[in-house]
């Protein structure tokens, strides 16, 4: 039964027509993920539904006494009103202080204009999921939420028999609240019963279907062509119809491909020392965010950094940055090292100057592996259109300006990218490049993140904050921490029952020489299914180079330059092949395992 309806709206922002004759149903038991580009209208549907814009064409029928509460990226709250007072008409007082704790705030008496924009988007949720609501419309809901928060929400949004709207980047997140995905793109609105890895896989048959289809009007199309141009006249009704299908076709439009942010890698030459953090200690009162860490990173390192609001992730990256200094110990920096640092909140822009000027700010050029690109180019690449990249920076969505500061700390060209929690409030296309870029750039990656997907797909060890300042490091991605904490968890409780047992020898000692099962980290799997091809793809390099160094026989600069490419192809062909033979073998292993 459906409780809402969206029934051809139209949304249009100066020349962007942002929603285009648009309608859907939204039925009981519906968990909807919005998603697309920034700036394609996302918070606006929200907003539209909520009751807080009107379409310019359309309408937005309710079912009559429906209660909507709605979320937004940045609530509004009284002043001189304390935490427990601005809950004040969310149901039972008792209910509302737990739902608080949950979200980490458990001061229920201090001032909201005390609080951070963090934690009063934390108190807004907390005040939408403590009241008794039909439908929820939650925009950005895991931004400013630890891991241990947001599996909290995941829980209490599959448990709620209402209707879920939201709006997030945090892909694991679609994968277990929704049952549907509702897909902005250019002005269009297309619906998927599916969660997000499902949709992944409809959108690529609906866009191969399109395809199919405008194949197909081509190919009518130069038929008619040839027919009209054989000087066909419309004598007969039956001719008249076909020179209208004929102009029918003519006027028909292709199927328009997104743009894709093409970041081409960006480098600049490190020396062998890095960063060391020796016996790093820091403390803000009587709380000790860091003691006494010490840490080489390693060249081509990606390091992700975890734990709860508060802990000292965010310390920890402005001590590596050298914007903050610690209490004891030191951080010594390699002379080549070049730092690029995105911090959590993005820094005040003037909001009069152009797209391209603050760029421009930093360098015209920029070198990349092709050569240089100018800031023109790079910001193209970023999808700034050339209209936009006239227009000035305030007339940018927020996740825009995040988009125009990440390009900006590119266009220095670090080799060392420090990023705190850069995947919010960017869009989903735009943080899988992001991936792809990192997981092709030489040089260093720290992240501070809560996107449990973006840490998946780009750390290859995990540092996660503890109790007293310490930090604990787990190898792989953050699947891989979470299964080595199981493993730690099931030890601890199995030394527990075996100490209540007084069972200290035969049931220990039998689980101590229990051949342990092997398995792929994610990481190795990833490598796993990809390795075969990486490897062919660098044998047809080496022999297109052979076949380039035989043509320039006589050049010597040329042969030069091309020989050097060819031993750095050799070089990385005898690594993955080194690679290939590791991973087939512990493949094979463990087949053999799982046969006993």
């Amino acid at each position: 039964m459906n409780i809402l309806n969206i029934e051809h709206v139209t949304k249009v922002f100066g020349e962007k027509k942002v929603l285009d004759d648009v309608s859907q149903g939204i039925q009981e038991g519906d968990k909807i993920g919005i998603i697309g580009i920034n700036g394609t209208g996302k918070t606006t549907l929200l907003n539209m539904i909520a009751g807080e814009e009107e379409p310019d064409e359309g309408q937005i029928v309710k079912q009559n006494g429906l209660k909507i509460a709605y979320l937004s990226q940045s609530p509004v709250f009284p002043e001189n009103k304390t935490v427990l007072e601005c809950m004040s008409d969310c149901g039972e007082e008792s209910e509302a202080k737990k739902v608080l704790n949950k979200l980490g705030i458990t001061d229920h008496y201090e001032k909201m204009e005390t609080l951070s924009g963090g934690q009063k988007k934390r108190v807004a949720l907390a005040r939408i999921l403590a009241g008794s609501f039909d439908v929820l419309m939650l925009d950005e809901p895991t931004n400013h939420l630890d891991d241990g928060m947001i599996a909290w929400l995941e829980e209490y949004l599959n448990r709620f028999k209402g209707v879920v709207i939201l709006v997030t980047h945090d892909r694991y997140f679609l994968d277990k609240v929704t049952n549907r995905i509702w897909e902005i793109d250019h002005g269009k609105l297309y619906s998927y019963e599916a969660n997000y890895s499902q949709f992944l896989e409809r959108k690529a048959e609906r866009e191969e279907m399109e395809l199919a289809s405008e194949r197909k009007r081509q190919s009518v199309l130069r038929m008619e062509l040839e027919w009209a141009k054989r000087g066909c006249r419309a004598r007969s009704t039956k001719q008249r119809a076909r020179l209208e299908r004929l102009e029918a076709l003519k006027n028909g439009k292709a199927p328009v491909s997104d743009q894709t942010i093409a970041m081409d890698a960006v480098e600049t030459r490190m020396g062998k020392k890095t960063i060391e953090l020796r016996h790093v200690s820091k403390s803000f009162g009587e709380k000790t965010i860091l003691d006494d860490f010490s840490y080489i990173v390693l060249r081509n390192q990606r390091l992700g950094i975890i734990g709860p609001n508060g802990c000292g992730k965010s310390t920890l990256l402005k001590i590596i940055a050298g914007q903050m200094k610690p209490d004891e110990g030191e951080v010594e920096v390699g002379e080549t090292i070049k730092i690029g640092y995105f911090p959590q909140e993005v820094p005040d822009m003037d909001s009069s100057q152009k797209v391209i000027d603050y760029i421009r700010d930093v360098a015209e050029y920029i070198p990349t592996k092709e050569g240089r690109m100018s800031a023109s180019q790079m910001l193209e690449q970023f999808l700034f259109t050339p209209q936009m990249q006239y227009a000035p920076i305030g007339k940018l969505s927020g996740g825009e300006k995040k988009r125009l500061y990440l390009l900006k700390v590119i266009f220095t060209a670090p080799n060392v990218l420090l990023f705190d929690e850069i995947s919010n409030d960017l869009d989903i296309p735009t943080i899988t490049i992001l991936e792809d870029f990192i997981n092709s750039f030489s040089g260093i990656v720290i992240a501070v993140s809560h996107d449990r997907y973006f840490l998946d797909n780009v750390a290859d060890r995990m540092f996660a904050f503890e109790e007293g300042g310490r930090l604990r490091q787990y190898e792989g991605g953050y699947t891989d921490y979470l299964e080595a904490k199981k493993r730690q968890a099931a030890e601890t409780e199995d030394a527990a029952a075996s100490k209540k047992t007084g069972k200290t020898g035969s049931g220990k000692d039998w689980k101590q020489n229990r051949t342990p099962k092997l398995k792929f980290s994610f990481q190795e799997q990833r490598e796993f299914e990809t390795i075969d091809d990486d490897i062919a793809v660098l044998e047809e390099t080496i022999g297109k180079l052979d076949e380039e160094m035989m043509k320039n026989a006589t050049n010597s600069a040329k042969l030069s330059e091309l020989l050097k490419e060819k031993e750095d192809a050799q070089r990385t062909l005898e690594e993955k092949m080194d690679r290939w033979v590791y991973l087939n073998d512990l493949a094979e292993r463990m087949e053999r395992q799982r046969e006993k």
